[in-house]
């Protein structure tokens, strides 16, 4: 089968453009582009050299780290900032390190299990969103240095693009509009695009593991799936240094090449970070006794364990070493030995299994999701290089007749790679609804109804005179639906306004649901299982010339407006907006603006009718 660099289709814009794929990792990062010249086939680049890695030839990860002074100033960041001189210039001027901060990004609903360790504080005056937009800024100009000085001509094609460029940002697969919202503020924040309309219409997102599908498909990494359709569905799971992003898709059309999900996508906090942590911890405890049990001997011997006893382990019935000293460095009662602590095969297994448990139950699940027709699993990603993964997971997953694959070629940059090939060749055309989506409405009080007599305290009457119950949950989308880009899901609603000045501010909130079994009927606010997705916001006063008064029953005066919510989820960033008809002219509507919109909910327990609506029949 030919690699999909060879039956691209060439670039049909009438101007040059550049468009940037930006993977921040939990642990490393990089950068992918392509530059789009009009009927050329368009050819993907690395970002293969970064300042402090000059010395290693073709290195396309950076680790993801800044540090910042006591005033809150980046002083340096990526590979540079693991130079012994910018370590010892932190220690001696008491700078402050940042690392793992996009775990602070996360949704609310994904847990986090740090093993009792806790994220290190974020510099003065600096919050998660602009720590993230400081290292887009530096990979960024990392990136513009790289294209000046690789490419032909580089200043005058940078001078060309930069003014519209486009970026494509990955993120995890569990992470939603909110999510995006963030990094987007990031990348304003990092000076990637200005504050406007246009500029945030620059920034594309895309999840890690359809990212990891087209750099997949980019390298021909499952022809033998690829080639022919009757075959099963695949598998994607992009093993990364946070989290696990798991994916199944089948082929559903060759030429040109289509893909659908065919499960839930899913995202777990299982990746080569907490192996890390597990080893912390069993240091710290190993070690207490020991002169080496200082924080800063075992964050040493945990570092040396993550570059090489980590990296190479593949057989727990051998003895494992850290080297992290010098032939004189000893202490038998510890098991240290001319500079080296020695392990059991045991031991760092059980470093391990959690995260390849957790990794193996959640492919598991999506094999389950599918009916049985995955057949195959690929393996990508900076931890599926651990060759103790890749044989666990192969042995666990055969008795369900599930190979797992792992590519030849480095894959650690599969997300970058693959994030351009999904802006330029865009495979995947249907997607899976992971959740249940809709919003909350005023229900019709039914006295024979048992829940709704309980909930009789919380009535409210409209100007017309229904009663009705709040906190009802109306789904818009189900849960586990293959969701075409262009299908739209809408439902009409109405609202009674006892005025018309709350038009300007008309707003309404998508929730999202993510627990067990049927739709649920009522909205709990406190748990997990309801989160807030995102605010439709509209201005709606132009209806106030053509809105016609009506008299309740009590005789107040009131407005009734009808409305449209529609749901657009086939494409990698979830859009909504509220549609309305003007007078009886065309209709108009007004666009989702992500948001995490849990404070706004917080404050809506009253309800009160020129704020909520009931279904319009």
């Amino acid at each position: 089968m030919k690699t999909n660099s060879d039956t691209r289709k060439p670039y049909s814009g009438s101007v040059r453009s550049l468009v940037l794929a930006i993977d921040v990792g939990t642990t490393f990062s990089g950068v992918s582009y392509a530059i789009l010249e009009p009927g050329e086939v368009p050819k993907i680049h690395g970002v293969t050299r970064f300042p402090g890695q000059e010395h290693v030839a073709g290195n396309s990860k950076i680790p993801s780290i800044l540090w910042y002074d006591a005033r809150g100033k980046m002083v340096a960041a990526g590979a540079e900032a693991e130079t012994s001189t910018i370590l010892s210039q932190a220690e001696d001027e008491g700078w402050i390190k940042a690392e793992l901060f996009k775990l602070r990004l996360r949704p609310r609903t994904m847990q986090l299990n740090m093993n009792g360790m806790r994220l290190g504080r974020l510099p003065f005056g600096k919050t998660a969103i602009e720590v993230f937009g400081d290292f887009l800024a530096y990979l960024y100009s990392c990136t513009r240095n790289f294209i000046t000085d690789t490419h032909a001509n580089g200043s005058m094609l940078w001078a060309t693009v930069e003014h519209d460029i486009k970026f494509v940002l990955s993120h995890p697969n569990g992470w939603e509009g909110a999510q995006q919202s963030k990094l987007r503020r990031s990348a304003i924040h990092g000076g990637l695009v200005p504050n406007t309309n246009a500029g945030k219409a620059r920034i594309f997102f895309v999840t890690e593991g359809e990212a990891s599908l087209h750099a997949c498909v980019l390298n021909g990494l499952a022809a033998d799936v690829l080639s022919d359709p009757s075959k099963p569905g695949f598998l994607v799971a992009d093993a990364g240094g946070g989290t696990w992003d798991i994916s199944a898709y089948s082929i559903v059309g060759q030429n040109p090449l289509l893909i659908e999900e065919i499960a839930p996508p899913d995202c777990i906090f299982a990746g080569s970070v907490f192996v890390s942590r597990r080893a912390t911890k069993f240091l710290e405890e190993k070690l207490k006794s020991s002169k080496y049990g200082s924080p800063e001997a075992v964050e040493h011997i945990t570092r040396r364990f993550d570059e090489t006893t980590k990296r190479l382990f593949r057989d727990d019935r051998a003895l494992q070493f850290i080297s992290f000293g010098s032939p004189l460095d000893k202490d038998p009662t510890v098991g240290i030995r001319g500079g080296q602590l020695k392990l059991t095969g045991s031991e760092v297994r059980e470093l391990f299994e959690p995260s390849i448990e957790a990794a193996f139950n959640a492919i598991k699940a999506q094999i389950d999701a599918s009916a049985g027709v995955i057949k195959s699993v690929w393996l990508v990603g900076g931890f599926a290089a651990n060759h103790w993964l890749f044989s666990q997971l192969q042995e666990r997953l055969a008795p369900y007749n599930v190979a797992v694959n792992r590519p030849d070629s480095q894959t650690s940059k599969a997300v970058c790679d693959g994030a351009v090939g999904f802006y330029v060749d865009h495979h995947v055309s249907v997607r899976m609804s992971k959740a249940f989506y809709g919003v909350e409405f005023l229900r019709t009080y039914d006295p024979e109804d048992p829940e709704h007599v309980a909930r009789e305290s919380t009535l409210c009457e409209l100007p017309s005179g229904p009663k009705l119950l709040p906190d009802a949950f109306d789904c818009i989308l189900k849960r586990g639906l293959k969701v075409q880009e262009s299908t739209v899901f809408s439902r009409k609603y109405s609202t009674e306004l006892t005025s018309l000045g709350v038009l300007s501010v008309f707003e309404v909130l998508i929730w999202c649901y993510r627990g067990k079994g049927e739709i649920p009927t009522w909205i709990y606010r406190d748990t997990e299982e309801f989160s807030t997705l995102c605010i439709v916001r509209a201005d709606l006063s132009p209806l106030k010339g053509s809105a016609v008064p009506q008299t309740g029953t009590n005789g107040q005066t009131f407005w009734k407006i009808i409305f449209s919510v529609e749901i657009h989820f086939g494409l990698t960033e979830f859009r909504a907006r509220i549609k309305w008809v003007d007078n009886v002219r065309l209709p108009v509507s007004s666009h989702l603006r992500s948001s995490n919109a849990r404070s706004l909910a917080a404050g809506r327990n009253k309800v009160v009718s020129d704020r909520c609506y009931h279904q319009w029949r």
